[in-house]
């Protein structure tokens, strides 16, 4: 079995983890919250946290060392722009990333207990916090999809010297 084809794919597979939880997610609760309905807001900013927890938290750190690895045993400078690029653009996704899982945490205790405690209106903290979880989500996912193209459109961005470093790609 060849290892870098291995962590290729799960390298691909983990990214796919990682945006498509997250997109998946912020759609799920983007539109509950929409709703109004405390019951639905509470289901699913529960099931929000719990993704988070088990899917994009691993993939989060997986991505980084995988990544690094790969580029590396390609041959590939981590100075290279692309690589660099993609660097810069995972950190900012993370930097944005990090308030957003605190708000998910945060919001999901308060709609858990406003739902428990029957009341018909979530409190005015909730949707200060679901306005900054929503705007920081925005930079967070372009920045992830930017890395997407960075990775596909490498060629673009430098030119090859040694053709062997095409089989690796």
């Amino acid at each position: 079995m060849n290892l870098y084809l291995t962590v290729k794919t799960l390298h691909i597979l983990s990214s796919v983890l990682l945006v498509g939880t997250g997109f998946g997610t912020a759609f799920y609760l983007f539109f509950a919250n929409r709703t109004g309905s405390i019951p639905a807001i509470a289901a699913v900013s529960k099931l929000v946290v719990r993704a988070d927890l088990w899917f994009t938290t691993p993939a989060v750190v997986f991505q980084p060392l995988s990544g690094l690895w790969l580029a590396h045993a390609a041959g590939w400078q981590w100075t290279t722009p692309w690589v660099t690029l993609s660097i810069m653009l995972y950190l900012l996704a993370g930097v944005c990333w990090l308030p957003v899982v605190w708000l998910q945490y945060e919001t999901a205790k308060m709609a858990a207990a406003t739902h428990a405690a029957g009341e018909t209106a979530l409190p005015a903290r909730y949707w200060h916090f679901a306005q900054w979880w929503e705007r920081l989500g925005y930079p967070a996912f372009l920045a992830m999809v930017a890395v997407y193209f960075l990775m596909v459109l490498k060629l673009s961005l430098i030119h090859i010297s040694e053709p062997t470093r095409l089989g690796m790609i």
